[in-house]
């Protein structure tokens, strides 16, 4: 009962068929194999990857990393700290 018969699996493909469309299969397929060639270098390749951490937790020799500002954004539009016990409540 467990198992998968012949029966399961051509119900599961006639639903895939269904869903997706004879036409679009082939396409979603091929994109289905490229997703897993990407997939599976990328693993070998973090594998493989033997590149020692700096005492910060980056690469060795990486520059700092910093945060532009968006476009328009000026130093007019940020937030600015109220002093301390000027206001009166």
């Amino acid at each position: 009962m467990g198992s998968l018969s012949l029966w399961h699996i051509l119900l599961v493909a006639l639903v895939v068929v269904v869903v997706f469309g004879s036409k679009r299969l082939p396409d979603t397929a091929r994109s289905l194999g490229k997703s897993m060639r990407i997939l599976k270098s990328e693993a070998s390749a973090m594998k493989t990857d033997k590149t020692p951490a700096g005492t910060d937790g980056t690469a060795p020799g990486t520059a700092p990393r910093t945060i532009e500002p968006a476009p328009g954004d000026t130093a007019a539009a940020r937030p600015v700290d109220e002093p301390k016990g000027t206001t009166q409540g």
